[in-house]
């Protein structure tokens, strides 16, 4: 759970239209709320707004990679979770997102590179190795693809 600081009484002052009424900390349970209903276009928005507020928490932040994700917008996850990695380094949840977006993305290198490390952290979890198996599939597919058209 996020913790709260200075930061997040920033806007409490202010209603802006599409968003709870309250603090940031309002703002993020809010946005949480509503990926966890399965509106992450919503969740992204409102998130998206308490990001803004208090750039630094990384509760806020990792929603808001979540809800980008989870409402395609693979894009703005891929920097939001590079923003996490770049932040902590040894967060693998943060190394699988920013790998998994990449893979939406089209960019299966640099997917295999961040779940691979993602898989190396956490070899426990076992979705995160299933991912980095595909994107490296799908890498020497792409690979072999490419030096076949080159050899045309």
């Amino acid at each position: 759970m996020a913790e709260r600081d200075e930061g997040w009484a920033a806007g409490a002052e202010e209603q802006e239209e599409g968003l709870p009424s309250g603090e940031v900390y309002d703002w993020y349970q809010r946005g949480v709320q509503l990926l966890d209903e399965g509106d992450p276009a919503t969740a992204s928005q409102v998130l998206g707004r308490a990001a803004a507020r208090v750039p630094h928490s990384r509760s806020v932040l990792e929603a808001l990679a979540r809800a980008q994700f989870d409402s395609e917008q693979y894009d703005q996850a891929v920097v939001s979770f590079q923003r996490l990695v770049e932040e902590d380094p040894d967060d693998d949840y943060a190394q699988f997102g920013w790998g998994l977006s990449a893979a939406k993305l089209g960019q299966f290198d640099l997917a295999v590179e961040h779940l691979a490390v993602a898989a190396a952290m956490r070899p426990d979890v076992n979705y995160y190795a299933l991912a980095l198996r595909g994107a490296r599939a799908t890498a020497r597919t792409q690979s072999a693809h490419r030096r076949q058209e080159a050899n045309k």
